[in-house]
């Protein structure tokens, strides 16, 4: 693979990528091209076993190695639980949430759905068809008196 043309150098121990195994990637690039697209990453690399999505100077892969030894995911293994991404507002959450299902995803936590993270935490958390999560955090909207706390 190749390394991302970055605008701006890095910082020292930033995260340069991440590489999901996947059992299946026509489903992952279904699933994770959508929701990486709908954040604003690109597509970086493309090859007949995985695909890239380029944030920045980070990019996330999905593939799918000859090398598995499992035919699926448990986020419940030690290992991979799950990946956040920051997102614009509540707004973008609640609409990236109802378009989710079109794109293989489900939403997990429904009773407690946008506050699965604590009362002040706005999020949705999402699973898809091969089970990787992951969580969409509403960025903190700013008030009158400033940015919101955590």
């Amino acid at each position: 693979m190749t390394t991302p043309h970055p605008q701006a150098r890095p910082a020292h121990g930033a995260l340069h990528h991440v590489e999901l195994w996947v059992p299946d990637l026509s489903r992952a690039v279904r699933s994770f091209g959508w929701l990486l697209e709908a954040l604003g990453h690109t597509v970086h690399q493309d090859w007949p076993l995985g695909r890239s999505w380029l944030s920045g100077s980070t990019y996330l892969v999905v593939e799918q190695s000859p090398a598995l030894s499992a035919g699926h995911h448990d986020r419940h293994r030690p290992g991979l639980n799950h990946l956040a991404f920051h997102v614009r507002d509540r707004a973008t959450v609640d609409a990236l949430t109802a378009e989710a299902p079109e794109h293989g995803w489900h939403l997990l936590f429904p009773r407690r759905h946008p506050y699965a993270g604590g009362p002040s935490h706005y999020a949705a958390y999402l699973a898809n068809e091969d089970a990787f999560e992951i969580e969409l955090v509403a960025l903190p909207e700013a008030t009158a008196t400033g940015p919101q706390t955590r």
